[in-house]
């Protein structure tokens, strides 16, 4: 499923209007029109290309920002290499953890550095558009892929079939965002295929009644989704519905007071024992290298974000973003695979501190360049404060180059079967009775033999350790925000690492930041919306 912005910038001049009915009528969230004609959504998909094209579109947008490539940004008011998916999930993810901070001072970084950000910030902004403007293509594709819709405009039994795959990907790709609203703003509106178009307020929902919708439509969508293992490479199939349907359910008790750990385990064990995912017998460093789609380590990755630095342009956004910006210093871009580096992102030493020896390099996942930096940081706008960090790579596994040095081949492992592994080991250790716990171990060590980490026993499988673990195996992966969540250590002062709250030190937040506020640019864009306690 080729990406071709060409046919699809004509469909998005209609999204130009759906995109209004995300919060409000708001000109905020407008695509920017390619051409003056007027082209009408049913007239798009008279062609039966169509229905792959947009499909394209939405999983593009989770690496890019805009209709040719980080050039013509879908969200006004934001530029194409801000508002991409995986760089705004990065920032919101990592930089206000132990796992990462960021040098540059742009209008609202800092701020997130520190746990310190307003209902104003760009970045904030920048999710919540991106998400919702993901929901809005997906809303209209399933609006214009109806059976009604397919009967009228002749298309054959075999399209029909295949579309209904594809009605169930982009369902899919709604959830994603769902849950990544629900995840970082708690209560949201939810916007579907069956509310009107044009001007309207749609309704903000309670965390719980979000969390109640992406469950729903999670297990539903499972009858039609392409079986596991089955759908091209990039695209989803039934075992990413479970793997999304296990962690909204690891985190149940945040989103909605009541703990799901029963129902986690037991579908993170029908990934395990039922989907054709494997976990990959390759050195670790194999998953996050330019041919991370065909070394091996693919048999592993349940979803990647795609990267490819022929056919997708992406300046400042996905991939481009997260290796560009790791590089300072005394470190050799190409060494990196990269053309250069922006001076940006480090890790804390809290961070490096879950690995036991960093300069003998026993658990090989601590990737850490310290030529030139120093662990403590004083000043976090100096990049070489900091231990730089070398996990992803745009050179192959076997050290050849990727395509080209400025734009990655590397794809984003966004749900890996490591991380099945020890949502099943978490669930177990709080209590889930469809758990196993000689199982749980049997897992952990697994991971942890790749590595070179050497095992534990079970007296020392707790879960303290295991949100170390997690940290050591999925760090810069956007998850650590959640986890600490989960765990209770995101805010407050049981958890603290340099720069939290803003001082050199640390110090304990105040746990209404737990949620981030809702924008005040969509607050003024619909009234309706009520901003989160504390903001």
């Amino acid at each position: 499923m080729k990406i071709s912005f060409k046919y699809i910038s004509y469909f998005l001049l209609f999204i130009l209007g759906l995109s209004m009915t995300l919060t409000s009528c708001t000109s905020d969230l407008d695509v920017k029109p390619t051409d003056d004609d007027e082209f009408l959504s049913d007239d798009f998909f008279q062609d039966p290309a169509s229905y792959k094209q947009v499909m394209a579109k939405l999983y593009a947008g989770l690496y890019v920002g805009g209709n040719d490539g980080d050039g013509q940004a879908d969200i006004s008011g934001l530029g194409g290499d801000f508002s991409s998916y995986l760089r705004l999930m990065f920032v919101t993810q990592e930089f206000p953890t132990d796992e990462a901070i960021v040098a540059w001072s742009d209008d609202g970084l800092p701020a997130i550095n520190g746990q310190k950000w307003s209902p104003s910030n760009q970045f904030l902004y920048g999710i919540f558009s991106r998400a919702f403007y993901e929901i809005s293509v997906a809303n209209e594709f399933l609006r214009q892929s109806t059976d009604e819709k397919l009967t009228a405009r002749g298309v054959d039994a075999n399209l029909k079939a295949e579309v209904s795959t594809l009605r169930a990907e982009a369902r899919f790709l709604r959830a994603f965002s769902y849950v990544n609203l629900m995840d970082l703003f708690g209560n949201v509106p939810i916007t579907t295929e069956n509310d009107p178009v044009g001007f309207f307020y749609p309704e903000q929902k309670t965390r719980a009644e979000v969390f109640a919708f992406v469950e729903s439509e999670l297990k539903d969508m499972d009858a039609t989704l392409a079986p596991s293992g089955s759908n091209e490479y990039g695209r989803v199939d039934k075992t990413a519905a479970k793997f999304l349907l296990a962690q909204i359910y690891l985190n149940s008790k945040v989103y909605t007071g009541t703990e799901r750990y029963n129902e986690a385990a037991t579908i993170c064990n029908e990934i395990v024992t039922g989907s054709a995912y494997t976990f990959a017998n390759v050195p670790y460093r194999y998953l996050f290298s330019a041919d991370n789609n065909r070394n091996g380590a693919q048999t592993e990755v349940i979803f990647p974000i795609v990267g490819d630095g022929n056919a997708i342009r992406a300046i400042g956004g996905g991939m481009s973003f997260i290796l560009h910006a790791s590089i300072g210093g005394k470190m050799v871009s190409a060494d990196q695979g990269m053309d250069g580096g922006w001076s940006g992102i480090r890790t804390r030493p809290e961070f490096v501190q879950l690995f036991p020896d960093v300069n003998a390099a026993s658990d090989k996942r601590g990737t850490f360049f310290t030529d030139g930096q120093t662990l403590d940081i004083a000043d976090y706008g100096v990049f070489t404060n900091g231990y730089a960090v070398t996990k992803f790579t745009n050179i192959n596994s076997d050290g050849s180059k990727a395509q080209r040095p400025d734009m990655p081949d590397t794809d984003f492992p966004m749900y890996r079967l490591s991380d099945v592994y020890l949502m099943y080991a978490e669930a177990t250790l709080r209590g889930a009775s469809s758990g196993n716990a000689a199982l749980a171990l049997e897992y952990v060590n697994k991971i942890r033999a790749r590595a070179g980490a050497g095992v534990i026993t079970n007296s020392e499988l707790t879960l303290d350790f295991l949100l170390d673990e997690r940290g050591r195996e999925l760090f810069w992966e956007c998850h650590r925000r959640t986890d600490l969540i989960r765990f209770g250590k995101f805010t407050g002062s049981s958890k603290i690492w340099q720069w939290k709250g803003g001082v050199k030190n640390g110090s304990g937040t105040d746990s209404f930041r737990d949620l981030m506020p809702i924008p005040s640019r969509t607050i003024q864009a619909n009234p309706t919306l009520k901003q989160n306690p504390g903001y």
